[in-house]
Parts: structure tokens; C-alpha cells; sequence
């Protein structure tokens, strides 16, 4: 075989080509090298700045739910909403569940704790990607509960049954524990519940033995910057936090809503694990009400991890509108 001849000006590109032509006409190709399936995910944790705070976004992991516990609107629209967000009905709505590490400059304080080892293998990763970020769960001032359910509270304890965070105080609403920690409740109670009941008193047992465990009412003030938000209906002292630095603010709001893509267009949609379904509706039109209104920072237990963004109006509804990923910085006030 004869090749071209090659230009002085074009040397190098007719070497490369020379080259592979040579190989080519050999019957031969470069050798390249198998890489592994890679199939590890990134640590589950994310930054952004408010005031004078750091926030930090961990993720817990997630559960699949049925799409018929939503309740509100018919199985079609509820349908319908899923499938214009491309979430999946099978084997379930994957559901994430979030927690938050603020800094004020003083304390590390965690606002929920996430599933720990109740919930199966799909969640309780907080405890890893707290670690991951940077913390150590004994460097965790403070734990506010925006409520007792197991994916929320669970993660006060190691596998072992034992405080994760033994130098953090716990604090969750009186009405709350009064609720959830309580046997005369418990004992009257349906059978398939429970188990919410034992994993609530069990999450907080140590932590009442050590003195750590603190109940508060609406009007209390906790910690600097933080006001708790009473936002009750999903279960009786279901609270929100509101962490304010300058004139940036961040509603931590626990539960409010458990389906993104059904929720915001339809606020009327309530959830099977609600305990009063027509209270936890009018608190989340409060809730996003307020936090349109005021363009709150929001961040949400159950919203596609980091959960961070904003709540705009839309019609006779609302929307969702995530925070873009971003380096740590300072965002601009509010005009």
C-alpha cells in the first residue's frame, strides 16, 4: 500500500494518520483498556450560604410510596400530576427523606435525624453523610424534631440502640410528645401503628434518661436565630423551623409535603399517615402561602434531594423551584 506523502506544514496531523492508516492496514486497533461499571453515588450532602449561616443539605435515602395513600383528588389526576413530573408509580413514588445541618457561627444544630435503622436499606444513611460533610455527631449541639415519626427520629440512635449525638439536646413540641411518647395514646391507638409508637419512645428513651430531651410550646424561644413554627395536622405538634441571619430566612418544614409533583399544583392532596388530613392541609396553604409571599428559602424532608429551593405561585396552585447547584456563597438580599 502506498500513502500519500506528507506536507512539512501539516507533519504532525499526517504522522497521527500515517499511524493509524499503518495499523489499519495490519489488521490492527489501539488496545483500549476495560473500565468497571461504576456504580457508587456521590456523598449525599450539599452546601449553601444564608446571612451569616451555613446551611448543609444531607440525605438520608428514600422510600418508594403507593400513590394511593394521596387522598384529595382522583386517582387519575393524582396519576396524571406524577406523570408530567416523570415520577414513577412502580414500585412506588421514591420519596426522599432529608435532613439539615444548620451553623450559626456558635452550634451545629441538626433539624431532623432521618430514619437511623428502622426503615430498612433504602434510608438511614444520614449518620455516613454527616460524617462525610465534615461533622462528627458529637459535635451536634442540638437536634430539632419537626416531628416523631420513625424517618425523622429514628436516627437519634446508632444500630446499637444507643445516642448517636450524646452532647446534643433534643427538643421536639410539647404537644408532639405528648402524642407520640405517651402509652395511654399508644394503647388506644390502631393495631397497625402501633410500631410508630414503640420506634418514637425508643428513639427518645435514652435521651430522657440523660436529662436531654426537651419538650417546648409554641411561644418558647429554642436557640439564637431559630423560631419554631407550629405547623400541626400531619401528626398534633408538627413544627417547622425558621432560621433567620440579616434578612435571609430558611423554613425547614419537615412535612409539609410528601409528593412534590401532586402537592404543589394541588395543596388539597393530603397523605394516609396524616393524623388530622384537614389540619395539615390548611397548614400547607399557609405554609406555601407565606413562603411565596415572603420568598422564603424553604428546604423539605421529602423533596428531591437537596430539598432547597423556593415555593412560587402558579395559577390556582403553587410550584416548586429547586435551588441551582452552586458553589458556597453568599446569596444577595432581598430587593
Amino acid at each position: 500500500m502506498r500513502f500519500p506523502a506528507c506536507s512539512l506544514s501539516r507533519g504532525t496531523l499526517c504522522a497521527l494518520s500515517l499511524s493509524a492508516a499503518a495499523l489499519l492496514a495490519c489488521g490492527t486497533s489501539p488496545a483500549l483498556a476495560t473500565a468497571p461499571s461504576q456504580t457508587a453515588q456521590a456523598p449525599g450532602f450539599y452546601r449553601m450560604a444564608l446571612g451569616d449561616f451555613v446551611v448543609t443539605a444531607l440525605y438520608d435515602g428514600y422510600v418508594d410510596l403507593d400513590p394511593t395513600i394521596l387522598s384529595g383528588a382522583s386517582a387519575q389526576d393524582i396519576q396524571a400530576l406524577l406523570a408530567s413530573m416523570f415520577v414513577p408509580f412502580d414500585p412506588g413514588m421514591q420519596t426522599a427523606v432529608n435532613g439539615y445541618v444548620v451553623q450559626n457561627g456558635k452550634q451545629v444544630v441538626l433539624v431532623d435525624t432521618g430514619a437511623g435503622p428502622c426503615l430498612g436499606p433504602t434510608a438511614g444513611g444520614l449518620a455516613d453523610n454527616l460524617r462525610a460533610a465534615g461533622f462528627q455527631p458529637e459535635q451536634v449541639d442540638a437536634v430539632l424534631l419537626t416531628h416523631l415519626h420513625p424517618d425523622h427520629a429514628c436516627g437519634l440512635l446508632t444500630a446499637e440502640g444507643t445516642t448517636l449525638f450524646p452532647n446534643a439536646d433534643v427538643y421536639a413540641a410539647r404537644a408532639e410528645a405528648d402524642f407520640w411518647l405517651s402509652a395511654t395514646v399508644a394503647a388506644q391507638a390502631p393495631a397497625d401503628v402501633q410500631a410508630f409508637f414503640k420506634m418514637s419512645r425508643d428513639s427518645a428513651a435514652p435521651y430522657q434518661a440523660a436529662g436531654r430531651f426537651l419538650t417546648y410550646q409554641p411561644d418558647d424561644t429554642l436557640l439564637p436565630g431559630v423560631q419554631a413554627v407550629p405547623t400541626p395536622g400531619h401528626t398534633p405538634g408538627h413544627t417547622s423551623y425558621l432560621f433567620t441571619s440579616g434578612r435571609q430566612s430558611l423554613l425547614v418544614w419537615g412535612d409539609i409535603v410528601h409528593s412534590h409533583a401532586v402537592q404543589f399544583a394541588r395543596p388539597e392532596v393530603a397523605i394516609e399517615f396524616d393524623v388530622d388530613s384537614a389540619q395539615a392541609v390548611a397548614s400547607r396553604k399557609k405554609v406555601f402561602a407565606d413562603a411565596a409571599r415572603n420568598q422564603l428559602w424553604i428546604a423539605g424532608a421529602h423533596l428531591p434531594f437537596p430539598g432547597l429551593g423556593h415555593v412560587r405561585a402558579d395559577g390556582q396552585g403553587y410550584a416548586w423551584v429547586p435551588a441551582e447547584y452552586a458553589p458556597l456563597r453568599q446569596h444577595p438580599a432581598k430587593p
